[in-house]
């Protein structure tokens, strides 16, 4: 891969220094949504056991057809959030009237949470919607790389969430993205995060379906791959933090079809393989050239590790749920 800022920063300082940025804190403590611990069981299926702890949207998240959980990371792969949280992204599903992709800061002891719009802004302050899927989300210190499925990694800042209720007294027009008549507008959020840079593919390769951080050795890696439909050729790659070089430290073909998230761990490898929306996905681990295959929800996705836990987030309708098993 090769680095390809372009303006992508200076178009997000712009917008920040009209705006102003409030921390990742200040966005769980004004969450406006409220999660259900334990709620959306119908997302466990016919898993046992079942999950050791599981939060689920809001009635409203859980119902739309609109809108899709893909990505997950948290504070602790992060390691500069202060407090613990959850970041989902989530793309916008319909043809028309596209949306682009928003992340959901949530709070696992508040059960708070709040929606933010992903932007991409330009140096003359102006901004628009990502219309990518955004399979998958990692977190290193307070930089995020979202996985842009034959793109690479889009690059965004925590440094950067902008408030817009601290530029104007309401939040503008909900049909609306950008500036206009002297307002800002996104689509009805209080918050958005404009990209600040970009990781490109160099050439016509793999996929970037998914991707999360393995701190789990002296060294910490970036872990990405990708998803294929019917075809176990899909790949895992291991990439040194900060893409120095833009070239992958090791690389696997994981063997299995339908790889929706992916994560090295203790010298496991862990991957959610799903099986549709009407029954349970998989979790594969393979260590020491063996493979263990344990149940898993309807629709697991992405993958991450907090508190000595393996945690992943489930898409369908009425399913959704951000999930822990042990490790």
């Amino acid at each position: 891969m090769r680095r390809q800022t372009g303006d992508l920063a200076e178009g997000a300082a712009k917008l920040a220094g009209e705006i102003g940025s409030v921390g990742v804190e200040a966005v769980l403590a004004q969450g406006n949504r409220v999660a259900e611990h334990k709620g959306a069981s119908g997302a466990v299926g016919s898993m046992r056991p079942r999950p050791v702890d599981w939060f689920a949207f809001d009635d409203k998240d859980e119902d739309t057809v609109d809108w899709y959980p893909q990505g997950l990371t948290c504070s602790d792969e992060s390691g500069s959030i202060g407090v613990p949280a959850f970041l989902a992204t989530w793309y916008f599903k319909p043809d028309e009237g596209e949306r682009g992709i928003r992340v959901s800061f949530l709070s696992p002891k508040t059960l708070k949470y709040q929606h933010a719009l992903l932007v991409e802004a330009k140096p003359d302050g102006s901004y628009g919607p990502i219309n990518i899927h955004a399979g998958g989300i990692a977190c290193d210190g307070d930089l995020v790389y979202i996985a842009d499925t034959k793109r690479g990694l889009r690059v965004f800042d925590l440094n950067r969430v902008l408030d817009l209720r601290t530029a104007q007294s309401d939040l503008g027009d909900p049909q609306r993205i950008g500036r206009h008549d002297g307002k800002f507008h996104a689509f009805g959020y209080r918050y958005v995060m404009p990209q600040t840079d970009f990781w490109r593919v160099a050439t016509a390769g793999p996929l970037f379906s998914f991707v999360s951080i393995d701190r789990s050795g002296g060294t910490p890696r970036l872990v990405s791959g990708e998803y294929r439909e019917d075809d176990p050729g899909g790949w895992v790659a291991r990439w040194p933090l900060g893409m120095s070089g833009g070239e992958p430290e090791d690389a696997f073909v994981m063997g299995q079809p339908k790889i929706q998230g992916a994560v090295s761990w203790g010298g496991k490898w862990y991957l959610s393989q799903a099986a549709g929306a009407a029954a349970n996905g998989k979790l594969l681990v393979y260590a020491d050239g063996k493979l263990e295959t344990r149940a898993f929800p309807v629709g697991p996705e992405d993958l991450t590790v907090q508190g000595g836990k393996l945690w992943s987030v489930t898409e369908f309708r009425n399913r959704r749920i951000i999930f822990g098993v042990p490790l």
